[in-house]
């Protein structure tokens, strides 16, 4: 492509409004042309913020309103998703709308052959994740992108790096925390799995590069502080096709703050990524530091990475970064992860093999 990648994005919460204030003003080679959200208000309101900006359509290039958009000149607010999906005007698109909704934002992505960065996770179970990839694999050629931005985190890169050079010997074991700060009311156990744990899932395939066999979801007693039969925190054991295995605390109402860290054990030593969030003090027989409130901040360079990666590759009709697979995959633990929380026992994973959809 010869000129800026024009992307819309779906949903503008939290993370959809990051994602459009940072293609809007942080990534080259792309322009923020539309979003939509069901809060029309907050749509409008954030489109109305990054008109203008470098990163974002201005009258000039914005072209014409659909059936169902507001605002003809600058970002526009395309009401129906499908419609955003849709529009001639948008090259393509970030999925940042609630997991459910995904599948359909999906499939319509592949229907239209536009590029998609849609946020975890893929879809909210196994077999709805294993269509979009077999209609994926139906197009000929990989359009979707994962957002396990840990990947792109500098340093969950370096530990990737080191734990592959073999300087190390054989990785045996993860030891992974991933605490927020608060989360919403309606924030549930399962989507403590579905929407947090993922992202311990993909780092757990990905730092092993080997599938995960079984999971078993343990739930201690809970916090006070959430609505009664929460089950918060939660520890998941994985265990590895290959003998390895993984634990993760996933605490989503620590109180304290965001903190994600991981410690690889291995043969010959360990290494552990996640403690210099912030300046480490030391200082009158105290240490410390500080803890960002959110992800935004922990992952804010992972973020630019990824889009701005995933922009440049989309210019050249690929992708660089998780994919499809990796998102079914992902779904896959975590509906035997739901099923073993509900339950109290490991649940083996059960998941289709490569061969069976590529060939």
């Amino acid at each position: 492509m010869t000129q800026d990648l024009r992307i819309g994005i779906i949903g503008v919460g939290a993370m959809g409004a990051d994602h459009a204030e940072r293609v809007a003003r942080r990534i080259s080679g792309a322009r923020l042309v539309a979003v939509s959200d069901p809060d029309t208000a907050r749509a409008e309101a954030l489109a109305a913020a990054l008109t203008g900006t470098p990163g974002s359509a201005g009258s000039a290039n914005a072209g014409g309103t659909p059936a169902g958009a507001t605002g003809s000149d600058g970002v526009r607010v395309i009401g129906d998703p499908l419609a955003l999906i849709g529009d001639a005007e948008v090259d393509a698109v970030i999925i940042a709308s609630p997991g459910f909704a995904h599948a359909e934002q999906l499939m319509a992505c592949l229907e239209h052959g536009k590029p998609v960065l849609c946020e975890k996770p893929l879809t909210m179970d196994a077999e709805s994740s294993l269509r979009v990839v077999e209609a994926e694999h139906k197009v000929g050629r990989p359009l979707i992108q994962v957002g396990f931005m840990r990947r792109f985190d500098p340093e969950y890169a370096r530990l990737k790096q080191l734990l592959d050079s073999g300087e190390l010997g054989r990785t045996l074991l993860l030891h992974n925390v991933h605490r927020n700060k608060t989360v919403t009311a309606t924030f549930h156990s399962e989507m403590i799995v579905r929407d947090s744990l993922v992202h311990e899932v993909d780092v757990a395939r990905w730092l092993f590069d080997d599938e995960i066999a079984r999971i078993t979801v343990h739930a201690p007693k809970p916090t006070s502080l959430v609505a009664e039969g929460v089950l918060d925190p939660q520890l998941a054991v994985f265990e590895m096709v290959g003998g390895a295995m993984a634990d993760v605390e996933v605490f989503v109402n620590f109180q304290v703050g965001y903190e994600v860290r991981c410690e690889a054990v291995a043969e010959k030593g360990s290494a552990t990524i996640g403690l210099g969030v912030d300046v480490l003090t030391k200082q009158a027989g105290h240490w410390g530091g500080t803890m960002p409130d959110d992800f935004r901040v922990r992952f804010g360079l992972a973020y630019d990475i990824e889009v701005q990666r995933w922009v440049n590759a989309a210019a050249r009709g690929e992708i660089d970064g998780p994919t499809a697979w990796d998102g079914y995959a992902a779904a896959a633990v975590c509906t035997a992860g739901v099923q073993s929380l509900q339950e109290g026992r490991p649940v083996q994973v059960e998941m289709v093999s490569r061969s069976e959809v590529f060939g």
